[in-house]
């Protein structure tokens, strides 16, 4: 199969203006995220709608599309992005932009959920540690994931699920596995497509997650493990984390 890894990358940011752009341990953002995943894939290239970081990707010698100032998600951007890209490609791979320290091992993980013939689209979890204690878990930014026998997710929800009955909820992480998810999306560019047409959906609405759009409609997502924890980037204040980071990196 033939993975196309796309990295959508907006200017506009109410947390952070211009993130993709932030200068981090000498090098911007989006460049990266770019060289972190570029040796493992077909092709990689930057879905933007801002000429500034089309200019710097250009710059490090990136490849780079430009795309609508309208999209709602990711996702719609990676779509306009594909049919806008030459060459046949079976997998699109949805790199978040602000993750500049995504590893080699979650890029191979997403791959191998394709083995299975019958996936439609994949993403990743982590298992949650009891070390990570009852406040991670409850964290509302950090959703969880309940998945099938076959490794599917049944539901995603920024609440705890499932709910753990006849425990004291400090002490739910000794008792049951609960899993964290990590934003990486693939899709079969067949899928892609029909995803993107959907309109929202009401559990979407109501969590803020555009995934449970896709299993209202039917579509199936098939879950693979990652051990590694990155270092998302939101704030002007997780960026000076991640400079801290790399120090010891």
């Amino acid at each position: 199969m033939k993975f196309l890894g796309i990295i959508p990358a907006r200017y506009a940011s109410s947390r952070f203006p211009g993130k993709p752009l932030a200068i981090l341990g000498g090098k911007t953002m989006i460049q990266r995220v770019y060289e972190q995943v570029n040796a493992h894939l077909d092709d990689v290239y930057v879905a933007t709608d801002d000429s500034r970081i089309e200019a710097v990707v250009k710059s490090f010698g990136g490849k780079v599309v430009m795309t609508s100032v309208n999209h709602n998600s990711g996702t719609d951007r990676c779509y306009e992005a594909l049919t806008k890209i030459a060459g046949n490609f079976d997998v699109v791979i949805n790199i978040q932009g602000d993750e500049p320290f995504i590893q080699s091992s979650q890029i191979i993980s997403i791959k191998q959920c394709f083995r299975d013939i019958s996936t439609e689209i994949a993403t990743l979890v982590k298992p949650f540690s009891f070390h990570d204690g009852i406040e991670a878990l409850e964290n509302p930014n950090s959703p969880k994931v309940v998945v099938d026998n076959d490794w599917r997710a049944i539901y995603f929800s920024r609440s705890i699920i499932p709910y753990l009955r006849g425990y004291d909820k400090a002490d739910w992480l000794k008792h049951h596995t609960y899993y964290k998810h990590i934003g990486l999306y693939a899709y079969k560019t067949t899928i892609l497509q029909k995803i993107t047409s959907l309109p929202q959906s009401k559990l979407e609405l109501a969590e803020s997650l555009e995934q449970l759009r896709w299993l209202e409609n039917g579509f199936t997502i098939k879950v693979g493990i990652s051990d590694v924890e990155t270092i998302g980037i939101d704030t002007p204040e997780d960026l000076k984390k991640a400079e801290e980071f790399l120090k010891i990196k």
